[in-house]
């Protein structure tokens, strides 16, 4: 009785599967967020989007590069035109964002259904493609390192790729630790000048209190000359005769892809006196992984503190 039984329930099993629908194992259905999900964003505004956004267009690099992190690059239908990181990004359809302009219309015909702003956008950009019925979340460049986690976790979840933001966002805390942890017990920081512009070499443009550069210097065992002096500008322009009196030991050419190198450095009048020049600490850097608020902040980080610390990082 028990071996009938058994037959007949493997024939209801065997015609089932036959004529019936193929059921997915639940492991292998995309999980999202419950949505609803609503945000306040960086303008006080309430964002709520139906669903996880699945055309999104991008209007700075920061955010474009957050989205690729977080797994929301195939998602990722358009982008503005600075935006080169990472490389897939590049063949993206270009929706403008020289001089702050951008192509509204253009960015409307690609019917996202979320347009992902950031701070170089105006108040007055993100209204006007409201009023084109779009759905703008304005991201605000982060101030400490957990504002870029809540930014991250933010944007993953808009986009339903929560767990990946998850994973993100812990690697991050843990690459950030590791540096903590090296640099912690050095009781010497180097001087460090970091410059962002010369088009002015008799004034050129320096990083100070309130930018995010100011912070990851500091982090990275570093002390801003900017700082140092007193200046509480965010962006300064310092006069030459103020950076030789500084006497940096070290100095990052944030600039260098404008061509800056250690060797025009040297020529400047009473350069080649300073302690960085003599001892060749001139260094040319990426200015992309400190001035982009997305989570190659903590590779600038990294990468500041191998300069400032070699011996910390063997």
């Amino acid at each position: 009785m028990f071996r009938k039984l058994t037959f007949v329930l493997l024939i209801l099993m065997l015609v089932g599967s036959a004529c019936g629908p193929v059921m997915t194992p639940t492991s292998a259905l995309p999980t999202f967020t419950p949505l609803p999900v609503s945000f306040s964003d960086g303008l006080g505004r309430i964002v709520a989007l139906s669903h996880p956004a699945q055309r999104v267009v991008s209007l700075a690099p920061s955010n474009t590069e957050i989205l690729f992190a977080v797994g929301a690059g195939a998602q990722t239908i358009g982008r503005d035109e600075f935006s080169d990181y990472p490389a897939e990004a590049k063949s993206l359809p270009s929706v403008g964002g020289s001089m702050g302009k951008y192509n509204l219309e253009q960015i409307a015909a690609l019917k996202p259904d979320l347009v992902l702003a950031a701070e170089i956008n105006t108040p007055e950009q993100v209204k006007a493609l409201t009023d084109l019925g779009l759905t703008v979340f304005y991201l605000s460049n982060p101030k400490t390192f957990e504002d870029l986690y809540t930014n991250l976790e933010t944007v993953a979840t808009l986009t339903g790729h929560e767990s990946a933001g998850s994973q993100l966002i812990a690697s991050l805390r843990a690459r950030v630790a590791a540096v903590d942890a090296k640099i912690a017990p050095i009781s010497s920081r180097p001087t460090v000048f970091y410059e962002i512009d010369a088009s002015d070499p008799a004034k050129p443009y320096s990083i100070g209190p309130g930018s995010f550069v100011n912070l990851l210097i500091a982090r990275a065992g570093g002390a801003n000359l900017v700082e140092l002096a007193g200046i509480k500008d965010a962006y300064p322009q310092v006069s030459l005769e103020q950076v030789v009196s500084a006497n940096p030991t070290i100095i990052v050419l944030g600039d260098s892809m404008w061509g800056t190198t250690a060797e025009s450095v040297a020529q400047r009048p009473g350069w080649d006196k300073i302690a960085a020049v003599q001892n060749k600490q001139v260094f040319a850097f990426d200015d992309n992984l400190v001035s982009r608020p997305g989570p190659r902040l903590v590779d600038g980080l990294e990468a500041l503190a191998k300069l400032f610390h070699p011996g910390a990082f063997k």
